[in-house]
């Protein structure tokens, strides 16, 4: 069973917003700068407050990664609300698309979470077993949404080709978006962002149609 992180009760609406903003500094600081080379003491003087007020809301480093995990895994989850009321009534051709566009543009408009869950999945691995296994869970719902997308236009509306395995390609569309944002924050200076996912889009998309 995964560990959960640490919380204290809190319920003045001051100490949520502290919490909140320590959260926000957290990812921040984390993806411009490493997990293992960022320090408590480093972070708590980037939000210009005491080591000890940082430690009341987050007992350790590991309780502070897993709430930013946690934090941004309800984010993303939370942007897909205005499309499932529409999803339903969509091709899987259609669901598969506005999921792949929708990734991209809140990657886009949130770059640093995706360069927080890359530098957390290349270093947590090795370092923290909870950790590793919260980003696991996390990234495995959008694996098997999408998975599932494929699997309807595979076997129910017939749109998609039927030797590409489900899983395998979800996984690749995943981790491919978040290959991106990675890839741009190193070449940003002569990289474009967007043009990178609208071609991504354009082979995920044409690829998994079936030919007539």
């Amino acid at each position: 069973m995964k560990r959960a992180p640490a919380k204290r009760a809190i319920k003045q609406d001051r100490a949520v917003k502290t919490r909140q903003e320590i959260l926000n500094s957290a990812i921040t600081l984390f993806a411009r700068r490493g997990i293992l080379a960022t320090t408590m003491a480093e972070l708590a003087r980037a939000i210009h407050m005491t080591p000890g007020a940082l430690y009341w809301h987050f007992p350790t480093k590991e309780d502070l990664l897993l709430a930013a995990i946690e934090e941004l895994h309800t984010r993303f989850v939370a942007s897909f609300e205005p499309m499932l009321n529409m999803g339903a009534k969509w091709t899987a051709h259609q669901q598969l698309k506005g999921f792949v566009e929708h990734t991209g543009r809140f990657l886009q408009d949130n770059r640093e979470h995706g360069i927080f869950y890359g530098m957390v999945g290349a270093e947590a691995a090795e370092n923290s077993a909870d950790v590793a296994q919260a980003l696991r869970d996390a990234l495995q719902v959008y694996v098997l949404a999408v998975a599932n997308i494929i699997k309807y236009g595979q076997t129910k509306t017939k749109e998609f080709r039927d030797d590409v395995d489900a899983m395998t390609l979800a996984n690749a569309i995943i981790f491919s978006n978040i290959g991106l944002v990675v890839q741009h924050n190193l070449f940003r200076e002569t990289l474009s962002y967007q043009p990178m996912v609208q071609t991504l889009s354009t082979m995920v998309l044409a690829g998994v149609v079936k030919q007539k």
